[in-house]
């Protein structure tokens, strides 16, 4: 006899409701240390359980799914595909309507990728992480400067050049010669703004408390710096390693770099049977326009939720793409901006829109790419009336 079962889970146990063909129900509550997994596992085998259906709950799923993936036949389950029927709600009422739409075929199962990949993804989800550690630090550590009257910052490009670093650096020692300090400026930078005004904005009161404060700032971001490395390092290995062709093939679009190659595999894998067309890998990302509308009024174009992670790598690429000479990507950008002035972010999420519809076709199709590849997306989009971006 056919049984399926549908699980609540929670940080601290998982509720279980187990439905036979005969209407025969079965439930019960485990918890989620590895030893009553382990015998969570054993006692479905011996119920006969084929299914299992959860809802993908922040991180609480991912062990479960590890230990049960082996055995059964799973199923992660977006909560709002399933919402909860009006009526008294309980954890055990959650669960038993989890395996009734699973025992209906009312599920879809979300896209949960391979070993391999999901590996990717963690060292991935690290580096945006570390990214956005950094930006923090770097602001704490300028703001020490403008409370010790350092104004640099208002004259470099940015506060992660090589000058503004070697500034912090002497700072950190102790050194604080307005001389010594505007030796390690961009000459371009001195010759932009006049040295006396670089001179004077290197020109403060620095105790040792803020010397002291600037080095742990410093050797934060060395830090920050060195594991980003090794998780890219740690990427690339990986992809050689399980995906040379792929990444090849990533790597050959404009816009797109060796970094970004791996970090697009990261995230959709290198197998496109999850994503039977290239829209589906579109709308998985949010990337594709809502069709909001009402009585022949169109109410909003806007993109859709996705994949955050790959929609922000996606439209980075984009904007490279659409600055590299002498290919599709950039004249779509001019004749979009400049030719039918639309707007220039907008046009960027449409690159970005096409950019994974050309990765779709070169990994599920095995072929090369080619600006002909990319231009018949493009004349796809003239010939439809659902507006880009």
């Amino acid at each position: 006899m056919k049984r399926v079962c549908g699980l609540d889970v929670h940080k601290d146990n998982a509720f279980v409701c187990i439905l036979g063909e005969n209407g025969e129900e079965i439930e019960f509550k485990t918890g989620v240390l590895t030893v009553e997994l382990d015998s969570f596992r054993d006692r479905l085998v011996e119920l006969g359980v084929g299914e299992v259906a959860m809802e993908s709950t922040a991180v609480y799923w991912m062990p479960i799914w590890r230990i049960l993936e082996s055995d059964f036949k799973l199923y992660l389950v977006n909560p709002l595909s399933i919402k909860q029927l009006p009526g008294r709600k309980s954890d055990v009422k959650d669960a038993e309507w989890i395996a009734t739409c699973l025992q209906k075929g009312l599920i879809r199962g979300s896209f949960v990728p391979p070993l391999a990949v999901q590996q990717l993804r963690q060292y991935n989800r690290r580096l945006f992480d570390l990214n956005k550690q950094a930006v923090y630090v770097q602001n704490k550590m300028d703001a020490a400067l403008q409370r010790c009257n350092i104004r640099i910052s208002n004259y470099v490009s940015n506060v992660d050049t090589k000058g503004y670093r070697e500034v912090v650096e002497l700072l950190s020692e102790g050194t604080t010669d307005p001389e010594l300090l505007t030796g390690k400026i961009h000459r371009r930078t001195i010759n932009k703004h006049g040295r006396d005004t670089i001179k004077a904005a290197l020109t403060g009161v620095v105790t040792d408390v803020d010397s002291d404060l600037l080095r742990q700032y410093r050797e934060e971001l060395d830090l920050l710096r060195r594991h980003k490395q090794e998780c890219l390092s740690k990427m690339r290995e990986m992809c050689e390693e399980l995906y040379p062709e792929e990444l090849k093939r990533i790597e050959e679009i404009p816009g797109i770099s060796a970094q970004s190659a791996t970090q697009i595999i990261a995230e959709i894998g290198a197998d496109m049977k999850m994503f039977l067309t290239a829209r589906t890998l579109v709308a998985w990302a949010g990337l594709k326009p809502r069709n909001d509308g009402s009585n022949g009024k169109i109410k909003s174009r806007r993109i859709t939720h996705g994949n955050k992670y790959l929609r922000k790598l996606l439209i980075e690429c984009a904007w490279a793409a659409s600055r590299t000479k002498d290919c599709f990507f950039s004249s779509f950008s001019y004749r979009m901006v400049t030719v039918r002035k639309k707007g220039r972010l907008k046009v960027q999420v449409a690159i970005a829109r096409k950019l994974l519809v050309v990765i779709w076709n070169l990994l599920a199709k095995g072929v090369q790419y080619s600006d002909r590849l990319a231009q018949a997306d493009d004349t796809k989009d003239e010939s439809s009336d659902t507006p880009q971006g």
